[in-house]
């Protein structure tokens, strides 16, 4: 296997026996296979010029299987098996002429052995050339954080035809030995622009159905009834857990990326919403063990369970999946019965508190624009000096602690803007406040980053500035995973340079890729906490 899509890839090189992550060679090759046969369909779309609309629930699918190969989402190999088989399908059904194709449109596979087979040679260094390869790659990880956005939004019915047609455009681009590195270049800032469009379209899907996140007081601890724990990011699903859940006598807590729903005013109509469980998703191996009750995972992000107990409490649905857990799929009106998992949970202790108090989240642009009079009041009386964007992702290693020490020794007339499980890094953090506002304001999930960018432009125009650069405003990004890649991505097409990212630089940007986005975007690796600060605040 090879496999260096997420942060905490071996060595900072790529993963080649087995996955940080948990990945077994199996699925890391059944992953490659499935992105290799998308590649295909792709390029039959756009060389027989098929219209997106004609393409059916074949969109979707395409989305979907994109959707099942981010970090940590799905470790189930049956799963990627079936989903394999189902595109060749659809793959096979869509050939319209006999133009000569790629073989990722044309090959064949009958058994799990042959596409185990076929597997090893499509995967990521088929690609002979570190540069395209690298261009290539950084793409298709675009992709698949556009594709977790947009899914989520066609779940709520809002759907986006051109989010499609540019899913194909660039699939079939990466296989395109014709494009060479100013190309790829450009596909890649386009792939920003449709992650741009894609978040835009999730939060005008999020709002319109569960209305405008709000400032909200979330709470920490725990009652003593029976509990659910949701996690990942599909609102659709929590909203229909609470409904099946009202009259039970069950409690249920989100966790992780999860937590920002309980800023939406939809949500808050439930009473047995309590509030949030845990934190970030890499610390769900303890803390798990003091929850007791079922946990469901709607979406990433999976830690492989170390105790067989806990194993058999977990559900997935979506795109997630792991061997032994039971999946749940939707009915044919989009409905999921949830009912195995409450019963469940009424046989089960009531969760353990591991933490007490509260904290304060709902930041989202429509929040923050309410309150922008005040806001641009305290920039020019100097009460806020400097917004600091630090949203992303959290992890495991040790050098992430440099988040947490960053917002600690941030001066005291600074704010911090998040979104993304990184948050948990501080958001819990006696920051205090800078005329009743808390200092760190948290917009929602990583899609929400979408909620930053329109703060930032919003004062941008608000100021009457021609650059979003000339802002007061630095962008200090922590990322793990492919979701983080469009995050950064959108931010590139929007214009915003100087980004600082951390806690490594991408181990799929080759040196000379890496150059490209220094050079003309500024993008610069993480220093110490000291200089990085004097550094944004000019000292």
């Amino acid at each position: 296997m090879f496999c260096y899509q997420c942060q905490e890839t071996a060595k900072n090189k790529g993963c080649t026996v087995r996955g940080v992550c948990g990945k077994v060679e199996n699925v890391a090759a059944l992953q490659d296979l499935l992105i290799y046969t998308l590649k295909g369909i792709s390029e039959i779309v756009i060389k027989d010029n098929v219209a997106t609309e004609l393409c059916g629930s074949l969109n979707s699918d395409v989305i979907e299987s994109l959707f099942m190969t981010i970090t940590n989402a799905n470790f189930d190999e049956t799963a990627f098996e079936t989903q394999i088989l189902k595109m060749l399908t659809a793959r096979d059904g869509i050939r319209q002429s006999q133009d000569e194709l790629s073989d990722a449109a044309t090959f064949k596979v009958s058994s799990k052995e042959s596409m185990l087979e076929k597997a090893q040679s499509v995967g990521v260094l088929s690609t002979e050339s570190e540069d395209i390869r690298s261009l290539r790659e950084l793409i298709i990880y675009g992709l698949k954080g556009m594709a977790a956005y947009t899914e989520h939004a066609e779940r709520i019915g809002f759907r986006d035809s051109e989010i499609f047609a540019f899913a194909y455009e660039a699939l079939a681009a990466t296989i395109n030995d014709q494009l060479g590195v100013d190309e790829l270049v450009a596909m890649t800032l386009k792939t920003g622009e449709f992650g741009v469009r894609a978040m835009a379209l999730l939060d005008k899907a999020n709002t319109t159905r569960f209305g405008h996140p709000e400032i909200t007081e979330v709470n920490l601890g725990v009652r003593e009834n029976p509990a659910i724990l949701i996690s990942g990011h599909d609102l659709v699903d929590l909203d229909q857990l609470l409904e099946q859940t009202k009259d039970h006598g069950v409690d249920v807590y989100t966790h992780s990326e999860m937590l920002p729903a309980n800023y939406y005013p939809v949500f808050k109509k439930y009473e047995h919403l309590v509030g949030n469980y845990g934190n970030a998703w890499w610390k769900q191996i303890d803390e798990f063990e003091t929850f007791h009750g079922p946990i469901l995972f709607t979406t990433n992000c999976i830690v492989p369970p170390r105790n067989p107990e806990i194993q058999g409490r977990i559900f997935t649905t979506g795109a997630s999946g792991f061997p032994g857990c039971k999946h749940i799929v939707a009915d044919e009106r989009g409905i999921k019965d949830f009912s195995e998992i409450i019963e469940l949970a009424k046989t089960l202790p009531p969760p353990t508190q591991i933490e007490s108090g509260s904290i304060v989240g709902g930041f989202a642009h429509n929040q923050v624009i309410a309150l922008a009079d005040s806001i641009v009041e305290a920039v020019k009386t100097g009460a806020i000096k400097k917004f600091f964007v630090m949203g992303g992702c959290d992890g495991r290693m040790k050098s992430r602690e440099y988040y947490t020490d960053f917002a600690m020794k941030l001066p005291s007339d600074t704010v911090i803007m998040t979104a993304g499980c990184a948050k948990y890094r501080y958001n819990k953090l006696p920051l205090g406040d800078i005329a009743g506002i808390p200092r760190v304001w948290d917009a929602g999930q990583c899609n929400d980053s979408y909620s930053l960018a329109v703060i930032a432009l919003k004062l941008k125009e608000t100021f009457e500035l021609e650059d979003i650069n000339d802002l007061p405003i630095a962008f200090n990004i922590a990322w793990y995973e492919q979701k983080a890649v469009i995050v950064l991505l959108a931010l590139l097409f929007l214009g915003v340079k100087n980004i600082h990212l951390g806690p490594t630089l991408p181990a799929f940007l080759s040196p000379n890729v890496a150059s490209v986005l220094v050079e003309k975007f500024g993008i610069a690796p993480i220093g110490s906490v000291e200089e990085d600060i004097a550094l944004f605040m000019g000292d």
